[in-house]
């Protein structure tokens, strides 16, 4: 139950058990106010009217308000409709800059994937070749020079790169 002091008017929710039926006095921890409570009984009667309410006032009422409503929502429709369009219309205008920014990025970074490949490669066929050195001279003589040539080419490669750095 919901009781208000009557100094200050604060409202408190109490539970009904805690105050007996012949009454109780109570503090408002408000304003330290102390009034004696005592639970009223509520009258247990049907409400009725007095008045005949006719229906058909209630129908057209009902009518009119929608209507006014429906005026009132139409503007609001068009001007969220302008704003969607607007916005729909940003964002196409922002995706085609993504794409075309994502197109030279995308486009950067593939030849960039492409040559790290290339060169992982290359360094793997180099160790292949220098591990079955060997066995490749005695299956075809004629290698044997042109991996000479290819390991003294790669020799002063490295140490160009040393030289720069």
């Amino acid at each position: 139950m919901i009781i208000t002091c009557p100094n200050c008017n604060k409202q408190f929710k109490i539970d009904n058990s805690l105050i007996p039926d012949e009454g109780r006095d109570l503090q408002c921890g408000s304003c330290n106010h102390i009034w004696f409570h005592n639970i009223q009984e509520k009258n247990n009667e049907a409400l009725e009217l007095k008045q005949e309410i006719i229906s058909e006032d209630i129908e057209t009422k009902a009518e009119n308000k929608e209507d006014k409503i429906e005026e009132k929502q139409k503007p609001e429709e068009i001007i969220k409709t302008e704003i969607n369009n607007k916005k729909k219309e940003k964002n196409s205008e922002k995706q085609k800059n993504k794409t075309t920014v994502e197109k030279t990025e995308n486009k950067g970074s593939k030849l960039f994937s492409y040559l790290i490949v290339f060169i992982i490669s290359f360094i793997g066929l180099i160790i292949l070749l220098d591990t079955l050195k060997t066995p490749l001279i005695n299956v075809f003589p004629g290698l044997e020079i042109i991996l000479f040539n290819l390991f003294e080419t790669l020799q002063d490669i490295k140490l160009f790169i040393i030289d720069l750095i």
